[in-house]
């Protein structure tokens, strides 16, 4: 990973750059489910902003420059992690993996954390299953989706 990689608590004005990574992240995964419209890809600007009052957002940045975001919240001693996310061209470098290892730091310390994936997201599994994650449950959203839910105790 890059030496001048650094994480931090995100803000209203990074609410843009965020929404640019997180649209060029899901439209790759959107295309691994045959092009679906997935919540990610129509979230708001205005929408982020309000998720910022309920959630720890934490961006990456690569000299100044935001290239990923994770987000939390914690509920009943559970930290519900999302919207994991890396700008492809940084992708396979471990930045998704630092984003990772922040946002369950910053929510140490919850009994668990848990977040999902679609089922043909074999990346993401891997980050999750080496980062200690195991699948609990699956969903199916549609004929094309199906949720892999994992957790991780704290």
């Amino acid at each position: 990973m890059n030496a001048s990689w650094r994480i931090e608590r995100a803000v209203a004005d990074d609410a843009p750059a965020i929404l640019d990574i997180q649209y060029q992240a899901y439209r790759q995964e959107a295309r691994l489910y045959g092009g679906v419209t997935l919540p990610p890809l129509l979230e708001t600007v205005d929408e982020l902003r309000v998720a910022m009052e309920t959630h720890v957002i934490l961006k990456g940045l690569v000299d100044g420059v935001i290239v990923g975001s994770v987000r939390g919240r914690e509920v009943d001693d559970t930290c519900y992690i999302g919207r994991l996310v890396v700008a492809p061209e940084h992708q396979g470098r471990g930045f998704g993996s630092a984003l990772l290892a922040a946002i369950e730091e910053t929510f140490v310390p919850v009994r668990r954390f848990e977040l999902f994936t679609g089922h043909k997201s074999e990346r993401n599994l891997g980050l999750y299953a080496r980062r200690g994650y195991v699948e609990f449950r699956r969903q199916r959203e549609d004929d094309a989706v199906t949720l892999v839910f994992m957790e991780k105790l704290g």
